[in-house]
């Protein structure tokens, strides 16, 4: 078809008429948004990372030769679920399916569906689409970072498993630690061990006592770029891994993204200034009820006797506290650090399905 628009009338049960169709192609984002919205308020997903806001921007940065098809899965008029997939390369990859988000930038990622009493038909709809109307010719479902709560990885599994022509692989793909948080800073204290405890007062007062020492929030529009442009340069300054991370496509995505975030009131651009120096930095979220870490930098031959990253984070995770918010989310990573302020350990999950016989497997 010349849209490419497919459409299939799936029956599910006796009153339940479910209709699915794809939209192909990145235009799918601008005829979509307030629809994806307004369903992912209403879903088990609903994250920043499948945001309209933060899957449009990855699309534009890193969607380069790839196709997208975003499945729409409604009853009636009313949409149930959205799923953006895309495919790339060519030959064995261009029969794979994955999760717009990708891998290595959105930490959680998943299938946008309506958390009521039709999600299962909803699945069911979907993985119909998949095995009998789709006409991409796939071999295989690629899907990452899949919260360990999710639905999705009880429901798809369950669908593939009852056919002979599909194996199903799933394994532990990282660790998101969080913090649930207390309504006081002296509880959050109180919940850590002895030792712990005291190393947060001592490095914080530590900080204030031998410098003069300020938390803030890089939140006026019109600085945003500098702002960022020297959480970038402490990015980079950390590590040789952060170095060669960030290169200039990089940096083009986490500028759109800062924006993006910043008109939707969901950024927390945090640094530490030390004697009017910034010596640390953290680029944060706050979605919903958490507060997420989502990546940070630091300069180690400024100030290095005074734990700048340590102090920088204890104020993000009081302020988090004062703010009433239920988690501090530090997302992918199980860096040590991260458990001795407290958190527990969460997993996302990679879930493949595969044709039997395909290269996949």
């Amino acid at each position: 078809m010349a849209d490419r628009q497919m459409w299939a009338i799936i029956m599910l049960g006796v009153n339940t008429r479910l209709t699915v169709d794809v939209q192909v192609g990145p235009e799918a984002f601008s005829s979509l948004e307030q629809q994806w919205k307004g369903l992912l308020r209403r879903s088990r997903a609903d994250t920043i990372f499948m945001t309209w806001d933060w899957q449009q921007t990855w699309w534009e940065w890193f969607g380069q030769e790839s196709w997208l098809s975003v499945v729409r899965i409604r009853d009636g008029a009313e949409l149930l679920g959205l799923v953006p997939l895309y495919t790339q390369g060519n030959g064995p990859e261009r029969r794979t399916f994955r999760l717009a988000g990708g891998v290595e930038v959105s930490d959680y990622l998943d299938l946008i569906v309506a958390a009521d009493a039709r999600e299962v038909q909803t699945y069911e709809a979907f993985w119909r689409w998949l095995t009998q109307d789709s006409d991409e010719g796939w071999d295989l479902l690629d899907l990452h970072n899949v919260p360990a709560s999710s639905p999705t990885l009880r429901r798809l599994p369950a669908l593939a498993e009852a056919s002979s022509e599909f194996e199903v692989s799933l394994h532990v793909e990282e660790v998101c630690p969080v913090i649930t948080l207390p309504s006081t800073w002296d509880e959050y204290l109180s919940s850590l061990s002895k030792k712990e405890r005291h190393e947060v007062r001592r490095k914080v007062r530590k900080a204030n006592r031998e410098a003069m020492v300020r938390c803030y929030y890089a939140d006026d529009p019109t600085s945003l770029y500098g702002e960022l442009e020297d959480f970038i340069a402490l990015h980079r300054t950390s590590a040789d891994p952060k170095s060669s991370f960030m290169d200039e496509r990089m940096q083009g995505f986490f500028h759109a993204l800062a924006e993006a975030a910043q008109h939707n009131g969901w950024l927390r651009l945090a640094f530490l200034l030390v004697n009017n120096v910034k010596a640390s930095a953290m680029l944060c979220f706050r979605y919903g009820n958490a507060f997420q870490v989502y990546n940070s930098g630091y300069d180690p031959e400024l100030y290095p006797e005074l734990s700048t990253g340590i102090v920088l984070l204890s104020c993000c995770i009081r302020d988090a506290i004062e703010e009433g918010l239920e988690l501090f989310d530090f997302l992918r990573g199980e860096e040590d650090y991260k458990y001795r302020f407290g958190a527990e350990r969460t997993e996302i999950y990679n879930l493949k399905i595969a044709r039997r016989g395909s290269t996949h497997v």
